[in-house]
């Protein structure tokens, strides 16, 4: 789990309705270079002090964790034996060499170690990351906003291992959780029967070719109505007259819904480049990915009727060729076109409605 640290020493008038916000969003630690800002928080989040820039206290007790300045408050591991109540950290700023070989070095011994880089590449972090890759402490990372966290989170596929944002306003503590929750849960598949196969003409079809490799196993999930999904393949495996397109799912009719992150669905018809959608494997595993471009031509169409072990039905419309291709259980690969009744594919069954592509509870029925 990601860690999410909210700077408040400049928060101003807003500071109250930010701290109260953080605490509600569960944020991992507030920060303050203030004792007095710290000793008003409940014990459910962390307490760090802030000291770079800053004499050392006298009294340290409001504190949990304290990040000094090596060259001015002295060593941290040898400030925690001497206050055996609180955590220490180092904090680096990253301009040049010598100062990343710091940070490299603060992460691979300190339990807590906050980084600021002053450049805007991200290599020196790659470079810090790779250094302490084994190493036991947390590094914690400074972003200038939401977005940069977001990049903070994903670099090297690990990312650090948590942010520090001083926020701009209300509600930025509630974006940071989002960002570090950016790795979506696990769904519950399920096995659908198929229940029916029809041509049903033409009409337009999106092929989504996103900016990731899929898996073999994995695809995205699509269907006609919003209570029921189908995993549709992605283009991994090969074909016979043509080469393998393995950041694409050859998806469905552009009415067709597509779930995205945060448990959010959209019609195939609005992604463009640049929208998440939900990448999922046959065990359900799933990862928010990045869309590149939306293909969407007219081609003859197959719809796909099949039944839940619960009794509820689901549809799919896809393009009618061969290539097109479905998971079944197992991982299998079927063309959908050799699709037959009593044929296992693998499916979704949210459980709300949707408006706008929200997940809300009312009446709305789908035929």
């Amino acid at each position: 789990m990601k860690l999410c640290w909210l700077d408040i020493r400049a928060t101003g008038e807003a500071k109250a309705a930010i701290v109260e916000e953080a605490i509600h969003q569960r944020v991992d630690a507030i920060v303050s270079d203030d004792p007095a800002d710290l000793a008003a928080l409940p014990p459910t989040v962390k307490k760090v002090l802030f000291l770079p820039g800053r004499p050392f206290p006298e009294d340290l007790s409001a504190a949990d964790i304290v990040i000094v300045d090596p060259a001015v408050h002295g060593d941290s591991a040898k400030l925690a034996l001497s206050h055996p109540d609180q955590e220490f950290g180092r904090f680096v700023e990253v301009v040049d060499a010598p100062t990343l070989e710091l940070a490299c070095q603060a992460a691979r011994t300190d339990r807590w170690c906050v980084l600021l880089f002053r450049d805007p590449t991200k290599i020196p972090l790659e470079i810090v990351l790779a250094a302490a890759a084994k190493a036991e402490g947390s590094i914690i990372t400074i972003a200038a906003d939401v977005e940069e966290a977001e990049i903070i989170f994903g670099v090297l596929e690990h990312g650090s291992d948590g942010v520090m944002l001083a926020p701009k306003a209300v509600g930025d503590a509630t974006e940071l959780k989002a960002a570090a929750h950016g790795r979506a849960a696990a769904l519950g598949l399920v096995e659908l029967e198929v229940t029916a196969i029809t041509h049903v003409g033409m009409g337009e079809r999106a092929c989504v070719d996103t900016c990731t490799h899929f898996r073999e196993d994995e695809g995205i999930l699509v269907g006609s109505h919003s209570k029921g999904m189908i995993l549709a393949c992605s283009e991994t495996h090969p074909l016979p007259y043509m080469p393998t397109r393995p950041f694409r799912v050859n998806a469905g009719a552009i009415h067709s819904y597509t779930l995205s992150q945060n448990g959010r669905t959209h019609y195939l018809s609005e992604l463009k480049a640049g929208s998440k959608v939900l990448a999922v494997d046959v065990k359900g595993q799933t990862r928010v990915v990045t869309v590149g471009r939306v293909k969407i031509e007219t081609r003859p169409l197959l719809s796909i009727d099949a039944v839940a072990p619960n009794g509820r039905t689901v549809n799919l419309i896809l393009q009618d060729d061969w290539h097109v291709r479905v998971l079944g259980p197992g991982g299998v690969v079927l063309n959908s076109t050799e699709l037959k009744p009593g044929d296992k594919v693998l499916g979704y069954l949210p459980a709300e409605d949707r408006h706008v592509g929200y997940p809300i509870d009312e009446f709305c029925l789908e035929k």
